[in-house]
């Protein structure tokens, strides 16, 4: 096995997961193309920025929407016809960032897998689909119940969340 970051001995306990994965992971030629070729570790960063500005974006105008936010024409537009057509493009930056992002994963997994901004990066991901889930179950987006909008807020807020996550991994 090649050398590992001390990450991977820091934080693969038993506990926490099987160091022989990380190190499994950490050697697999592919991962490590990932990291050592000069252009697409940070290629990889800067589409996943691009993907997450798409999904920030699109989610970021409809959740205004329903917190009834009519600023810049928002209020001309009709909530279930805006989601409509914003829907595509979260779901498509969703996926890119998603693919991205574990391709960032998979270069650096033993940094990665004791970095608490990163563990609370991928829960809040969680609590983001989960929100979003309950919200599109409910049937037909409206912005004048009580629940929509408590829940538009949540969203934006875990989304910032996310973001700031995001960001803090580097510096963690």
């Amino acid at each position: 096995m090649g050398e590992c970051p001390d990450a991977i001995r820091r934080t693969c306990q038993p506990h926490l997961m099987n160091a022989t994965v990380i190190h499994a992971l950490h050697d697999w030629p592919f991962a490590v193309w990932l990291r050592s070729a000069p252009i697409v570790y940070p290629a990889l960063e800067t589409l996943h920025i691009i993907a997450i500005a798409i999904t920030f974006g699109s989610l970021w105008i409809v959740d205004l929407r329903l917190l009834g936010v009519r600023l810049f024409g928002l209020g001309a537009l009709d909530v279930r016809t805006l989601a409509g057509a914003a829907l595509p493009w979260t779901l498509f930056g969703f996926v890119l960032a998603a693919a991205a992002g574990s391709l960032m994963f998979l270069a650096r997994a033993g940094d990665f897998i004791g970095n608490q901004a990163f563990l609370l990066k991928i829960l809040l991901l969680f609590v983001a689909g989960t929100n979003a889930a309950i919200l599109h179950s409910r049937g037909p987006l409206d912005s004048s119940s009580t629940a929509t909008r408590l829940q538009a807020a949540f969203s934006l807020l875990i989304w910032i969340a996310i973001i700031i996550c995001g960001r803090w991994i580097a510096y963690v």
